[in-house]
């Protein structure tokens, strides 16, 4: 899959049958609204494209707005969302800066700037909620109209329901809210997951003899936040098993480099030899969330820690033990 910033590249297809949205966790509403789209594209003979938007629209009025809470919590990382799209088969995404312009524009120049001058669109799809250009005053009446006179098709797809349950990102926000890690997997198709760097964290884990595998999560709004029991993947063959705390690491010590960032800290039940100690450095790893043990808790003293971090690890042990046990 090739991946645009912005329009003007070389790169990007002359034509492209187009689905428009921020596909926060890409899901299985989301899923099947691009299997959709590529049997469009292949029947156009034309390339299947999907046009997203970094920041979320919904941040950039959060944060012009001062009231930065208003932002929706983020499921997923660019980094994920990319390699999700990129396993359902689109040809290419184009991530657009959602900024002041962007903002400002109609919803019929977002059409022909963006749609048929900047993307060579002959087909859209499009969610049935979807809203458009300056205050969303686009909705789908105004996009058929304009596609019956500028000559590309448009469609639209019911919301998606599994057993009754209607799947979009807001239910996979406040499953993952309350930590309904099952719930979550039903919506999405898969367990739900979390990739990227490990980085050099305080090394204070190492100190209190529990090595921390460190990723950043590169928004400050997690929608999972607590400690889960995870696997591993991308260090050895098999996925290690884990505990993991994903939250927002306390700015205390001036010298952190990771003070104020959202970080998953990981710690491997088990650490192959194989690896050594600095042996995850640099990779990329991706983390499954699959049981969420609690919320974060706050330690007096670094004893209170090192127990606690026992009774997580137990508790991990445990909750394998039951799953080997019901396979």
């Amino acid at each position: 899959m090739k991946v645009f910033r912005g329009l003007h590249h070389p790169g990007v297809a002359q034509s492209c049958a187009l689905t428009i949205g921020n596909f926060d966790g890409v899901h299985r509403g989301h899923k099947a609204m691009l299997a959709l789209l590529r049997g469009e594209a292949q029947q156009r003979g034309v390339s299947s494209c999907v046009l997203t938007f970094e920041p979320h629209p919904r941040d950039y009025f959060a944060a012009v707005s001062h009231q930065r809470e208003r932002a929706p919590a983020r499921i997923g990382t660019l980094r994920d969302k990319l390699t999700d799209l990129a396993q359902c088969g689109v040809d290419q995404t184009v991530v657009l800066p959602f900024d002041a312009r962007l903002a400002a524009l109609s919803p019929q120049a977002f059409i022909d700037e963006v749609l048929v001058k900047g993307l060579g669109t002959q087909y859209v799809l499009v969610g049935d909620d979807f809203r458009f250009g300056f205050r969303r005053a686009g909705d789908y009446t105004l996009l058929d109209a304009a596609g019956v006179a500028q000559g590309f098709d448009v469609a639209r797809m019911n919301s998606y329901e599994v057993h009754g349950l209607r799947v979009s990102s807001s239910a996979v926000r406040d499953a993952l809210a309350e930590g309904r890690m099952d719930d979550v997997t039903r919506l999405l198709g898969r367990p739900y997951r979390i990739s990227g760097h490990v980085v050099h964290g305080r090394k204070l884990g190492r100190e209190l003899g529990f090595r921390t595998l460190n990723l950043r999560f590169a928004h400050w709004k997690p929608a999972a936040s607590g400690i889960f029991v995870v696997l591993v993947h991308g260090l050895t063959e098999l996925p290690l098993a884990g505990v993991a705390n994903i939250g927002i690491r306390p700015s205390l010590d001036p010298s952190d480099i990771n003070g104020g960032r959202v970080l998953l800290e990981t710690h491997c039940l088990d650490w192959p030899a194989s690896l050594g100690p600095e042996g995850a450095y640099g990779k990329i790893i991706r983390v499954e969330l699959l049981h969420k043990l609690h919320d974060e808790l706050k330690y007096d003293s670094l004893d209170a820690l090192t127990a606690g971090i026992n009774r997580d690890c137990q508790q991990a042990r445990a909750y394998f033990a039951t799953q080997r046990h019901h396979d």
